[in-house]
C-alpha cells in the first residue's frame, strides 16, 4: 500500500489529560487499528466529535473522532486495510491514507475528481471515479462516509464557502444515486479555511481545490468487532 502510515495528527486534551497519536509505520493490520484506542480512543473521541462542523475538524479528526481502540480496533483495522487496498487498486490517482481504525482519501484535480470552474457538477472523468468507488462502498457497507469540499484562497470568501458546499453535496448525491444509502454519508464543506498547500503558488492552489473523504466503521462494525474479540 503506498501510504501505510498513521499520520501524526492531532493532540488534545481533556480533564487535564493530553493524548497523543504518535506516528506509526510499516504497523500490522492489528497494530493499526489499536494503536490509537490504546492511548485513550474515548477521550479523543469525545472532543473531536463535538467539534465536527465548527470549522476546527477536518477528515483525519473525524476519523480519529470515530475511534474504538484495543482489540476491537485491530478488528475494524484489518476490514479497513482490505477496503483501502481496493480504493487503491481500482483508483490509482486517489491519495489514499491509513489513519487508526479508518481511510482517508483525498482528490484532487489531478487525482480522479475534479470541476470546471465556478462549477460543480460531476461528469466525464470524475462520474467514472465515483462509479468504481461507489462499487467500493457496495463491497463494504458496514462504514460511514465523510464527504468534505474545500477550495483555495482565489474570490471572496463567502462564494468559496457556497462553492465548497456545492462540490461537496454534488460528490454525496451522485454516490448516492448510485445506490449508496444516503444515511452513511455526512457533507461538510470548508471553503478557503482547510488549506493543504500553500494558495499563493498554482500548485498550492490546485492542491486545495480538493474532495476528501473520511471512511469510518459504522456502528453495526464496531458491535460486531467487539462481540468477535470479546471486549465490551
Amino acid at each position: 500500500m503506498k501510504k501505510n502510515i498513521i499520520k501524526s495528527v492531532y493532540v488534545v486534551m481533556a480533564l487535564s489529560m493530553i493524548v497523543g497519536c504518535k506516528t506509526v509505520q510499516n504497523a500490522n493490520k492489528t497494530q493499526k487499528g489499536a494503536v490509537i484506542g490504546a492511548t485513550g480512543g474515548a477521550v479523543i473521541g469525545g472532543i473531536i466529535g463535538n467539534n465536527v462542523g465548527k470549522g476546527n475538524n477536518t477528515a483525519l479528526g473525524a476519523i480519529i473522532g470515530a475511534v474504538v481502540g484495543g482489540a476491537a480496533g485491530g478488528y475494524i483495522g484489518n476490514r479497513m486495510d482490505r477496503q483501502a487496498e481496493r480504493i487503491e487498486e481500482e483508483i490509482p490517482g486517489a491519495e489514499v491514507t491509513r489513519v487508526g481504525e479508518g481511510i482517508n482519501v483525498t482528490f484532487t484535480e489531478d487525482a480522479g475528481v475534479y470541476f470546471d470552474t465556478n462549477k460543480s457538477n460531476v461528469k466525464g472523468t470524475s462520474a467514472t471515479t465515483l462509479d468504481k468507488l461507489a462499487g467500493i462502498f457496495k463491497e463494504y457497507p458496514d462504514s460511514y462516509i465523510l464527504v468534505e469540499g474545500h477550495t483555495d484562497s482565489a474570490g471572496p470568501e463567502d462564494y468559496n464557502m457556497k462553492l465548497s458546499q456545492q462540490r461537496a453535496e454534488s460528490v454525496t448525491k451522485y454516490l448516492v444515486a448510485q445506490g449508496i444509502s444516503n444515511g452513511r454519508f455526512t457533507t461538510k464543506w470548508y471553503g478557503e479555511n482547510q488549506p493543504k498547500g500553500d494558495n499563493t503558488t498554482k500548485e498550492g492552489k490546485a492542491q486545495n481545490r480538493r474532495v476528501e473523504l473520511a471512511i469510518v466503521a459504522s456502528e453495526e462494525l464496531k458491535q460486531e468487532a467487539k462481540q468477535k474479540t470479546g471486549e465490551r
